[in-house]
């Protein structure tokens, strides 16, 4: 179970903070000194700390520094009643995970001690690559004994000691952050932080500022210095997952950043030098973008240096057993069954479906199965109504279109040659993102992250078609 260390030296503030955060899923710890807050990260191993700048017997940010000296990759909220800029820009300097004022706002506390725990377990739960032969189930285990994946273990275990950039490659759900985090597991800055950053999860002006930082009065509402992530993670790594969809500007700063190490905050001209290994991701096709000028070309060149490409499950169907085997010990666990086994045509089932989300979507699929058997073997009726349909089927899996709408598009361009059209390409391929785009949206019920995953783009793509399109998107 995960471990919250509190450090503070008021009573009320430890009991609000017990009593709003512990949970069946959360064990909360408290010391109401520096030194026993140290002894307690020394003998405890906390997952997250929360620690109170003015404490009764030494500094908050030295108490700080030696407890960071125990566990350099151990996230540490700062908590004040004296909100001094300086401090909060000193305690971010040094890598803090948050500065937080008090009273403390409960949802936002919340919030963060949720991500806290979520950064933690990425750097200390390791990603091991499933030829390594270990039995642990704790640990996260890119599984496959398939050529394909053969490649992907050989590559990762080439690169990982290196210090140099890597981009890895693949559909959506293929496993990129778990190589991301088995390169950092077997790296050299293994014991340093690890931060994993979704550049298509955050508005355009927000990536930016998250990523390098702002000085006060950049722009609207940035009333005080922050320290970015890439400041903030010094010595670590960063996993920049969707680094398609960054803004231009924001690709300039990260190919000086490949480049020299530097950077400048938005709205500064101070140059900020760290030391970071970048490990980047993308569903998208790069070159494409850069042909269209969507994404710049030195920067694609910079992350090119080493290239993993992780393979969909259509394209390794023969590791789906193990597949299988690895999911049912997960879930047999987390769920208390006792599951043992699946039924041939079961098995037979999940062989002819397409996956198109690939072991993200394969994962969910068992944990449904196994929540809906109430015996000792899955059967082909426990699992998703996809899996047990032909729809999707790797039989299936570049269905041809019917004649019908292929001779509606026919009409529609013979339409424009009569007119006289010269941007019949445009107009045409405008018609068709419009139908599916609709179409997918209604069938998603207006849910964009779940369209983006059926249309295989991101959901900052799918945002940027629906606003050429001037599409509106309304939820039933």
């Amino acid at each position: 179970m995960p471990r919250l260390l509190v450090v503070d030296d008021e009573s009320n503030i430890v009991f609000s903070l017990d009593e709003c955060l512990r949970s069946p899923t959360l064990q909360i710890i408290s010391a109401g000194t520096a030194r026993e807050g140290i002894d307690m990260a020394r003998t405890e191993r906390p997952d997250v700390v929360i620690l109170d700048v003015r404490l009764p017997d030494m500094s908050g940010l030295d108490a700080y520094d030696r407890i960071r000296a125990l566990d350099p990759r151990l996230p540490v909220i700062m908590i004040t009643a004296y909100a001094r800029t300086e401090t909060a820009i000193e305690a971010m300097r040094r890598g803090a995970y948050e500065y937080l004022l008090k009273p403390v706002d409960l949802r936002r506390i919340k919030e963060v001690v949720s991500r806290a725990l979520e950064v933690s377990r990425l750097s200390r739960v390791p990603a091991i690559l499933e030829q390594s032969g270990a039995e642990d189930l704790a640990a996260d285990r890119i599984i496959g004994h398939s050529p394909a994946m053969q490649d992907v273990y050989k590559a990762i275990g080439r690169v990982a000691p290196q210090d140099t950039t890597v981009l890895l490659l693949g559909e959506s759900g293929t496993g990129k952050e778990l190589a991301a985090r088995a390169i950092y597991h077997y790296s050299k800055r293994s014991q340093q932080p690890f931060l994993a950053i979704n550049c298509a999860a955050l508005p355009e002006s927000l990536l930016e500022s998250e990523l390098f930082g702002h000085e006060r009065g950049a722009f609207t509402g940035a009333d005080q210095r922050r320290i970015g992530k890439f400041e903030q993670v010094n010595g670590g790594s960063i996993f920049l997952d969707e680094i398609g969809d960054m803004t231009p500007a924001t690709q300039a700063k990260a190919l000086r950043l490949l480049q020299q190490q530097q950077f400048e905050r938005v709205g500064g001209n101070q140059t900020i030098t760290t030391d970071v290994r970048i490990i980047a991701a993308t569903n998208q096709d790069l070159p494409a973008m850069v042909e269209q000028g969507r994404f710049r070309q030195d920067l694609y060149y910079r992350l090119n240096g080493f290239t993993i490409r992780l393979p969909p499950l259509r394209e390794r169907l023969e590791d789906l057993s193990l597949l299988t085997d690895h999911f049912i010990r997960l879930y047999n666990r987390e769920l208390g069954k006792n599951v043992r086994s699946m039924t041939p045509d079961a098995f037979e089932s999940l062989e002819r479906y397409n996956w198109p989300g690939n072991v993200r979507e394969f994962e969910s699929a068992i944990k449904y199965a196994m929540v809906q058997t109430t015996g000792d073997v899955i059967t082909v009726d426990c699992l998703p109504c996809s899996c047990r349909s032909r729809e999707g089927s790797t039989a299936d899996a570049e269905p041809k279109p019917s004649a019908e709408p292929l001779a509606d598009l026919a009409r529609l361009v013979r339409q424009y040659l009569v007119e006289g059209r010269s941007d019949i390409y445009r107009l045409v391929t405008t018609a068709v993102d419009r139908v599916t785009l609709e179409e997918v949206l209604r069938h998603a019920a207006g849910h964009q992250q779940q369209a983006a995953e059926i249309l295989g783009i991101s959901r900052m793509t799918l945002r940027s078609k629906l606003r050429a399109l001037g599409l509106t998107v309304e939820k039933p």
